[in-house]
């Protein structure tokens, strides 16, 4: 037998509330599930009571989607109802410790895609643009990436000269390992295709270790030296398999490699760094600001690497990480990850994967 419910009671308003006169109030949040690129986008829009003012928001999470939006729907927009959506930080608190257990991955895409259209509210009800809130401009342009694939070097290199072209100084390249369910590579036929949709490939370490460094240097003989090229190993090696890999790829050039472990394993980044000068990004798959302190405090990696300002929390604390990443004292460097397929998209916008 399930628990009574307890009776619904209106949340308690800010103690201010009355004091500043201000009656804009939140009317609703609602989400909106799309996926424009076959990737699944949760759009999180914050409502007043001012016709037409309303901000939006990011709550993304490929992999547990339905959950973020639960959360959102069933848990979180009831709690704001009536607010005011002006009291940003109060609100994130608010809704951070309202599930006691606080922390992880859903939650935290669910908090920053609130936070996120709480802040575009502000900025649109004050008639400026965001930035100018969260400490002005910074520098006046920025450099992106974008992601290709191919079974061999040559069609890497093929690919990476039309990245070029259409004006990319920054490309990720992936390629296929045989016989194994590669991470960043498109299928080669009907049957690898199924395999994945089943979830039925496996994954070799030892053959991803064969296959990829030669096929990372190859592509830098063939593309030349001006073009900076990433690499993402996903976090499928081990710390032994991981100093081995950097190892091989030294000659290759590579602007950087992205999670060459996993974040249970980040421990040994300090190892890897002594023992390589191939340049580390992690960060990813981090759910909050605390996993960053002690890679950015050695520092241990060169680049700190996010999606946005979600998961990791409200934008204010995505703006001073950043500032903490590029303070004097250290030699990381931010590189968000942005949808740079298209090089189009709201700041807000994620890729998947």
């Amino acid at each position: 037998m399930s628990a009574p419910r307890e009776p619904h009671l209106p949340p308690a308003q800010a103690p201010w509330a009355e004091e500043r006169g201000d009656k804009l109030r939140i009317t609703a949040v609602r989400t909106f599930l799309t996926a424009p690129q076959g990737c699944p986008y949760l759009i999180v829009r914050v409502e007043t009571n001012d016709p037409g003012l309303y901000g939006l928001g990011c709550a993304s999470d490929p992999q547990r989607t339905l959950a973020v939006r639960s959360v959102i729907d069933d848990y979180l927009a009831p709690l704001l109802r009536g607010r005011d959506p002006g009291d940003i930080e109060d609100l994130h608190r608010l809704a951070l410790n309202s599930a006691y257990w606080r922390g992880g991955s859903i939650t935290g895409n669910a908090l920053g895609g609130i936070d996120v259209a709480l802040w575009d509210l502000k900025a649109k009800r004050l008639d400026a643009p965001l930035y100018a809130l969260l400490g002005g401009r910074f520098r006046h342009r920025a450099a992106a990436y974008t992601h290709v694939d191919g079974r061999d070097a040559e069609e890497l290199a093929d690919k990476v000269t039309a990245a070029r072209e259409r004006g990319f100084g920054h490309v990720r390249v992936q390629c296929a390992v045989p016989g194994s369910d590669t991470y960043g590579a498109a299928p080669s036929g009907a049957g690898e295709a199924r395999a994945r949709h089943d979830r039925s490939g496996r994954w070799d370490s030892a053959g991803y270790l064969r296959a990829v460094p030669p096929v990372l240097r190859r592509t830098r003989e063939l593309v030349g030296d001006d073009v900076e090229l990433l690499h993402d190993a996903h976090e499928r090696l081990d710390p032994r398999q991981a100093g081995e890999f950097l190892r091989r790829v030294v000659d290759a050039g590579l602007y950087f490699v992205e999670d060459v472990l996993a974040p249970e394993d980040a421990a040994h980044f300090a190892r890897l760094r002594a023992a390589s000068p191939v340049p580390l990004a992690m960060g990813e798959l981090f759910s909050d600001l605390s996993p960053f302190l002690p890679l950015l405090a050695g520092p241990v990696i060169d680049f700190a690497r996010t999606p946005g300002p979600r998961p990791l929390g409200p934008a204010a604390d995505h703006r001073r990480e950043r500032a903490e990443a590029v303070t004097p004292n250290t030699t990381s460097r931010w590189a968000p990850q942005a949808r740079a397929l298209t090089g189009r998209g709201p700041w807000w916008a994620s890729r998947c994967g």
